[in-house]
Parts: structure tokens; C-alpha cells; sequence
């Protein structure tokens, strides 16, 4: 299949399932600390990507394994938390829509420090999807004045995780295989996040039907929402820019809010003009 069609297909299928992951970090935290949640969801994606992947990981060099080290704390580990504690404190949806941050960060720091060539369309694209972003967080705060959006401070930082992650992985890691690049992130991050998550007492309190409950959303979130979404995540980087891979937080939050309507939330023709905002600014960042 052409690069050109590709793309699209991975930008989409990356907007459906992280898109879909803010619900499932909200199901989760009903019955599991930020802590848990962050630790478990990245051993459910270790341990699925080990079975399927550990074949792979003989394709990386001795000299990859710091910059393996790197993306694992950079993409994964540190926002994993950072997103669960965000989101104990604000709605799913505002969780998503600040997650447009990334693109622009992805931008800022690519031209700072990786030397990283843009053009004109695609600092358009940005600002304007940025627009419809800042215009579903108005909307958002005003239906929601008694969330403590000082939280919200958790989920930008993440994005210039992501952002960091982004441009390190086509940077250092664009000639490997994105399984292997996965399957190693996720490798160095097993034995931390297990001793992470026997330190919260977890395990004496796995028995509650309503912590099981949550377990069983992250569990999908660790497998579908971070194993194969990263997979998909750095083939796209690789195909492509590292500001039109990360142009994909511009749709989480149409997903976001569609989960949110299913769950009781309501949806304002404010945030649809912003959503429909975002998505022209996707386009213009992905035109040559």
C-alpha cells in the first residue's frame, strides 16, 4: 500500500483507539489509584507485547538500547501517570482536547533541537487546529467550573513527553522495525512498573469486584490502547513527519466526545465548531 494512503488509514485507526482510551482511564480509576492505573496498563501492554514480539527484540543493536530507554520514558512511562492523575481531577474529554498540545510541541521542539525542516501549511495547520482546540477547553471550563484544572497542568507537561518521544524516535530509531522499537520500550518498563504497583498494595485489595472491574478497562487500554497503538504509532512516524504523527491528538478529542455523549455528557454546538476546526487543521499540516 502507497505511504500517502497508509497514513491516513494509521491516523485514523490511532485517532479511534486513543481516542477511546480517556473512557477507559476514567472506568479505570473508579476503582484504581492514578498509580495503579498507570502501572497496570503498562503491564498488560509488556506482557502482550513480549509474547507476540520478543523474537524482535534480537533486531535491535547493543548502541539502540539508550535511545530504547529513552522513548520508553519519554512516550510511556512518565505520561502514563501523568494522564491518570490528570484525569482523577478533570473530565475525560478536556483530558483529550489538551492533548492537541502535541502537535505544536512536536513542532517547537523539533525546530529547537532536532533540526527539524517545517513548512509554512503546516504551522498553519497547527495554529488552527490549536484554535479548535482551545475553543472545545473554553467550552469545557464553562460547563465544568468546579474541576480543578490546575490537573490540567499533568496533561501538558505528557504532551511534551510526547512531543520529546516523537522527534527521538525518527531522529535515532527510524530504521528499525516499529514491533521491535515497541516490544523494547516496553521491555525496560516491566520490572519498574511491577515494583511499582506491589508498593501501592494492590494485590490486597485485587480481590474488590469493583477494582476487578477497573483491572479489566485497563487491560484493554494496556493491550489495544498502548501495545498496538505504539506499534501503529512509530510506523507512522516513520512514513511520515513527526508533526503530521503527532497531528493525530487533533482528532482524540472527536472520539473523546462521542464516548463522552454515550456516557451521559452533553455535547454544545461550541465544542462541534471546535472539533470541526481541529479537523481542517489536520488537513493543512498534512498537505505538501
Amino acid at each position: 500500500m502507497e505511504s500517502k494512503h497508509l497514513k491516513w488509514i494509521l491516523l485514523v485507526l490511532l485517532s479511534l483507539i486513543w481516542g477511546s482510551s480517556f473512557i477507559l482511564i476514567k472506568r479505570g480509576l473508579v476503582g484504581l489509584s492514578p498509580v495503579q492505573l498507570g502501572s497496570l496498563r503498562m503491564l498488560f501492554a509488556a506482557v502482550f507485547l513480549l509474547i507476540f514480539g520478543f523474537k524482535s527484540l534480537a533486531a535491535i543493536p547493543l548502541g539502540k538500547w539508550k535511545y530504547i530507554a529513552l522513548t520508553a520514558l519519554t512516550g510511556t512511562f512518565v505520561p502514563v501517570f501523568l494522564f491518570a492523575f490528570a484525569q482523577s481531577e478533570i473530565d475525560s474529554s478536556v483530558s483529550a482536547v489538551l492533548n492537541s498540545l502535541t502537535p505544536l510541541n512536536t513542532l517547537i521542539l523539533g525546530i529547537s533541537f532536532f533540526g527539524l525542516a517545517f513548512q509554512r501549511n503546516q504551522f498553519i495547520g497547527i495554529v488552527i487546529g490549536l484554535t479548535g482546540s482551545l475553543i472545545l477547553i473554553l467550552s469545557g471550563a464553562a460547563h465544568h467550573p468546579e474541576q480543578n484544572y490546575f490537573y490540567a497542568l499533568f496533561v501538558v507537561v505528557a504532551t511534551l513527553c510526547y512531543a520529546a518521544n516523537v522527534n527521538f524516535i525518527k531522529k535515532y530509531l527510524s530504521d528499525l522495525n516499529p514491533i521491535s522499537i515497541t516490544t523494547g520500550n516496553f521491555l525496560v518498563m516491566l520490572v519498574p512498573a511491577l515494583i511499582i504497583l506491589i508498593s501501592t498494595g494492590f494485590f490486597n485489595v485485587v480481590q474488590q469486584p469493583e477494582v476487578q472491574h477497573s483491572v479489566l478497562f485497563i487491560a484493554i487500554l494496556g493491550i489495544v490502547g498502548t501495545g498496538i497503538a505504539n506499534i501503529l504509532f512509530f510506523k507512522l512516524i516513520q512514513i511520515t513527519s513527526p508533526v503530521f504523527a503527532s497531528s493525530s491528538a487533533y482528532l482524540f478529542p472527536v472520539v473523546a466526545i462521542f464516548w463522552g455523549l454515550l456516557d451521559g455528557e452533553v455535547l454544545s454546538f461550541v465544542q462541534v465548531l471546535g472539533a470541526v476546526v481541529i479537523l481542517i487543521g489536520v488537513y493543512l499540516s498534512a498537505r505538501k
